[in-house]
């Protein structure tokens, strides 16, 4: 009796899992057998085992099994899809992902390559370095981190990820020796979405690293999943394997941040979350909505007087909180200051976006002029106050700043450049050699979905972006005056660079930043691989 048409889907799909699930039987089978010169015991046990662990020569771990909370590669490759290709190339990775639950782990690991890598230009490509360190800390389990960091010798870190992808991350924030991924094909410059066979790389790599000649010393562990193949030939120099069942990672901590290694201070890319299968569909469902909404809050902040549009653009989602001290010191003028020609309020803000100094126009609820060291011509056209660009001529700048002081406030971000973290960077004393009348401005932003910076990217898409999140959040404080005794530098009673400190250290008190000496140029460096200069031409 043939079976009826809407039979036909349900037993194609039951072959496909009966396959999978007998191709896993048979890989446990030779894995176990692989191992049987290997003691398998569970993570749980190793505190026992190995309670000083400074006399093991080696530990070779996985990174994704052993050390993330998540086993999902998912949201790195959606991260590296949507920063270093383009909103369709994500959606079309989106759209892919439920054949990841029809196929094997490798050849869906090989469909997410072939996708987010296929055309991407090699030496343009950054991510591995500027955006996703960040998210892999974020997934850091604590307990796993707190073995390797207790290890005493040489670290070695095993990925199914291609290594452009974790060799950052692994090498410069964590400081593992060693790091083995997978190494991806190029062809004119260009990656072809193919990845190398891994196991001759893994055994070259560790070769060129005298791992061969300890192998099955026992003084050498593994540590990797009970969902992880144990036939990999990098596992036969273990003399003990141990096992991270997948209840042992949900009991897991996240690793705090006062506990990395290296500190994150600069992170690039637009996405602020974590783009797992959930949060990319409210992005994509979201989108249309949010591009309607930039063009109203645009069109509500350039065309209406504060009084008007504030009420307005908080109804839109736009939340500001403004916090002013208690005495009227913003405006007085000190006595001994000569009053031949009077001048304008000189607001200092550390620099977290562009719309900073709107911002603090809303605040106060009047125009100001403002100073940047970059610009784009989108941004300028946009704005609805009056924007000069720096030259970085030191004369010309205290020339223009003076000039546009004399018309009337002016606001400066003297860090040069926004820092998303909680840390300020080295303040330029130019601000403090051309007025003292010197109004410090703590400002703070949190979005929830997309960054409005970026080193690698559009600029002139700052402010679009920032826009772009549901209900963005800026905080607006204003700081008492500067004294007459800090901000008088020009007749030589205060130094220049003392007043630019003073200005830093005050505004991390308030804001609780860390201040460091780290300018502009150091993170180009980090994201981007310029100065960022203009006419450099980031990746």
């Amino acid at each position: 009796m043939p079976k009826p048409f809407f039979f036909k889907p349900f037993f194609f799909l039951y072959r496909i899992f009966f396959r999978k699930s007998k191709r896993f039987q048979r890989s446990a089978s030779n894995s176990h057998a692989s191992q049987s010169k290997s003691h398998i015991h569970a993570f749980d046990n190793f505190a026992h085992r190995y309670p000083d662990l400074k006399n093991l020569s080696l530990i070779i771990f996985n990174m994704e099994e052993a050390l993330l909370k998540s086993s999902s590669l998912f949201p790195y490759f959606m991260l590296v899809a949507f920063e270093a290709g383009s909103l369709l190339r994500a959606f079309v990775l989106f759209l892919l992902y439920p054949l990841m639950f029809l196929v094997s782990e490798e050849v869906g690991l090989k469909i997410m390559v072939m996708v987010c890598f296929f055309g991407i230009k090699k030496e343009s490509f950054r991510i591995g370095r500027a955006v996703l360190p960040k998210f892999f800390l974020e997934d850091v389990g604590l307990e796993s981190f707190e073995v390797l960091q207790r290890a005493g010798k040489k670290k070695v870190g095993v990925s199914n990820l291609p290594q452009v992808l974790i060799e950052t991350f692994l090498k410069d924030y964590l400081e593992i020796d060693v790091v083995i991924g997978r190494e991806l094909k190029v062809f004119g410059g260009y990656f072809l979405g193919l990845m190398e066979e891994k196991k001759k790389t893994n055994l070259s790599i560790l070769e060129e690293h005298g791992g061969h000649d300890k192998m099955g010393s026992s003084d050498i562990i593994g540590i990797t999943s009970f969902n992880q193949r144990l036939d990999d030939p990098i596992f036969s120099y273990c003399k003990d394997v141990y096992r991270v069942r997948s209840s042992d990672k949900r009991s897991w901590k996240n690793l705090p941040k006062e506990k990395y290694p290296k500190k994150l201070i600069f992170h690039d890319g637009r996405l602020a979350l974590k783009p797992t299968p959930l949060e990319t569909v409210a992005i994509f469902m979201w989108a249309p909505v949010g591009f309607v909404l930039v063009v109203v809050r645009i069109l509500l902040g350039i065309s209406l007087p504060y009084e008007v549009s504030s009420p307005l653009l908080a109804f839109t989602g736009l939340r500001l909180t403004v916090r002013t001290p208690q005495t009227e010191s913003l405006v007085q003028k000190d006595p001994r200051l000569p009053n031949d020609k009077p001048k304008g309020v000189l607001y200092v803000c550390n620099h977290r976006t562009l719309l900073d100094p709107m911002y603090l126009c809303f605040a106060l609820g009047k125009n100001l002029y403002a100073v940047t060291y970059s610009l784009s011509k989108m941004s300028e056209i946009l704005a609805p106050i009056k924007t000069v660009r720096l030259t970085r001529n030191r004369q010309q700048d205290q020339d223009m700043m003076e000039r546009l002081l004399s018309k009337g406030d002016l606001v400066v971000c003297p860090e040069g450049t926004t820092c998303r973290e909680p840390y300020l960077l080295r303040f330029s004393p130019l601000f403090s050699e051309v007025s003292d009348e010197i109004v410090p401005v703590a400002v703070d932003c949190h979005v929830s979905m997309f960054h409005g910076t970026t080193a690698g990217g559009l600029k002139s898409l700052d402010p679009v972006f920032f826009l772009l999140n549901p209900s963005p959040i800026y905080t607006v404080q204003l700081l008492e005056k500067v004294s007459s005794e800090v901000s008088l530098c020009r007749d030589g009673s205060t130094s220049r660079f003392d007043v630019a400190n003073y200005v830093q250290r005050e505004l991390g008190k308030v804001l609780g930043f860390e201040c460091t000496e780290l300018t502009r140029r150091e993170k180009y460096l980090t994201l981007a691989g310029n100065e960022g200069k203009a006419g450099c031409k980031t990746a």
